[in-house]
């Protein structure tokens, strides 16, 4: 996701830059000991800036494939329309969620639970089979990150030349690109910031209203609504943060997922690993010169994969909670391998038990598990999906009265009826009532309901008192539309009368 930036790997001549950042000075208990016997330990580290250094591999190629279609989707969705209006836009003030060619309603909430509880299987279950995949390849974070860094790099030169200009005084040259990057910075955190504003307000009017300024009796006067300004000045400072300045303190402190990712791992689990096996005993030596002849092992000691590591880890210290996967390290160690001539895979996509030479099994019974449980979910979430009809009726019942009785001798209940049009036309309903024999509809028996209306209908029944069996009885009231859509649905309540 960046420019090529040509820095050469020369195994065992590492400079001096290009080695592992210093160690942090580590406070021990005797050093804060206070007479009074108080031990004092400072549990907060300042954080050691990362220079992140650039590399290319078979790995980088596919987080590009995953990253690019990810981030076009994103900016370019809200700008598709689907008939005359956008295709995706969730319109909190009319309470109305568009998806193409799905118009969800509040009602409709128990869906977005639903596929909540799907993600959460599915991301359990992917994690159990690959380990953290989702936070390297897919992951918002690491991808805006991943931007964030390109335009460093594209704005500061390489590795080597970042922290050599970081340690230098302040020139010209080193304002000039600090202020480069980050107006690049503050750049992408507004498109950010507005596309996503986009999603909850049609981002087409906001592209107008951006640029309209108009002069009033009040003074200046901006086409958009506060709301929105506010909201996207607060996306815009969260991803110029996130993305820019905390980077990898979001996925080691913020992500709740790098706490709980232990409870899914087993020995079965594709993790990123350095082979110790076949890579100690560490050290430098020269190409083309078998290292057991020296009592070494294939690591050259190069200190490549923590260069490379965008949380600034070592993998060669095993698994830790700030590996996000993202295979920068196996990249970047395989360059190595491939200049000095030894086989690739020192640091590989493997599972802990084929490190320790035994067989991986990947059908596991959480795996099936999870399998399952994730595909019953989503054949029952698609067929309540394509069965969900865009239509709901809800009976009030007048309470000031129980009954009417009419100079005919007949029987009345007051009631209003709410019929939802859920979808994107009007239509055209009928009223009946079953349950009870006899029961007729005093009134209109047919009404019209616009697109993403709610009618509220003032309905009477009447009866003969003959054909009650009871003073309180079970009716439906059935909504059917007449008008080729065949939308039907159906509410309950009750037609009270005298004592029988």
């Amino acid at each position: 996701m960046g420019t090529d930036v040509n820095e050469k790997v020369v195994p065992g001549s590492v400079s001096k830059s290009e080695s592992t950042p210093e160690a942090i000075p580590t406070k021990t208990i005797e050093d804060d000991f206070h007479p009074a016997g108080v031990a004092e330990l400072d549990l907060y580290q300042k954080r050691e800036k990362i220079y992140a250094r650039h590399i290319e591999g078979f790995y980088q190629r596919i987080r590009l494939y995953t990253g690019w279609p990810l981030l076009l989707g994103y900016f370019l969705l809200p700008w598709l329309n689907w008939g005359d209006r956008q295709a995706v836009l969730f319109d909190l003030p009319n309470r109305q969620f568009h998806i193409l060619n799905l118009t969800f309603w509040p009602q409709d909430f128990p869906f977005l639970a639903w596929m909540l509880i799907i993600a959460a299987f599915s991301l359990f279950a992917v994690t159990a089979w690959l380990g953290r995949v989702w936070c390297g390849y897919t992951c918002p974070q690491t991808v805006w990150t991943a931007i964030f860094m390109w335009a460093e790099q594209f704005c500061e030169g390489s590795r080597n030349q970042r922290i050599k200009r970081d340690k230098g005084p302040m020139t010209a040259d080193k304002f000039t690109r600090k202020a480069s990057k980050h107006i690049m910075w503050l750049g992408f955190a507004f498109l950010t910031g507005f596309t996503f504003v986009g999603y909850f307000s049609p981002i087409r009017e906001m592209s107008f209203e951006l640029f309209s300024v108009g002069v009033g009796a009040d003074g200046l006067s901006w086409g958009l609504g506060w709301w929105e300004i506010a909201w996207i000045n607060f996306f815009t400072c969260a991803t110029y943060i996130n993305a820019g300045w905390m980077r990898e303190q979001v996925c080691i402190y913020m992500c709740p997922y790098a706490r709980f990712q232990s409870v899914m791992f087993d020995r079965d689990t594709l993790i990123v690993s350095y082979d110790y096996h076949r890579g100690e005993t560490r050290g430098p030596r020269k190409k083309n010169v078998d290292p057991k002849t020296q009592g070494l092992g294939d690591c050259v000691d190069c200190h490549i994969c923590v260069q490379v590591c965008p949380t600034g880890i070592d993998i060669r210290d095993g698994l830790q909670i700030e590996c996000i996967n993202c295979a920068l390290c196996i990249d970047g160690c395989n360059s190595v391998m491939e200049q000095m001539g030894y086989e690739k895979g020192l640091i590989r996509y493997t599972t802990e038990n084929e490190l320790d030479g035994k067989k991986t099994h990947l059908l596991r019974p959480r795996l099936i598990g999870y399998g399952i449980a994730v595909l019953v979910m989503v054949s029952l979430f698609l067929t309540s999906l394509m069965m969900r009809v865009p239509l709901q009726v809800d009976v009030i019942r007048d309470r000031g009265r129980l009954y009417y009785e009419t100079v005919d001798g007949l029987i009345e209940n007051s009631y209003t009826l709410k019929v939802m049009n859920m979808d994107q036309q009007s239509h055209e309903y009928k009223i009946a009532i079953e349950g009870l024999e006899g029961i007729t509809i005093v009134g209109s028996e047919q009404v019209i309901v616009d697109s993403g209306e709610a009618a509220e209908i003032p309905l009477r029944l009447s009866i003969d008192p003959v054909n009650l069996t009871s003073m309180n009885q079970t009716i439906y009231f059935v909504i059917e539309s007449i008008d080729g859509s065949d939308y039907q649905a159906e509410s309950e309540s009750r037609f009270i009368g005298p004592r029988i």
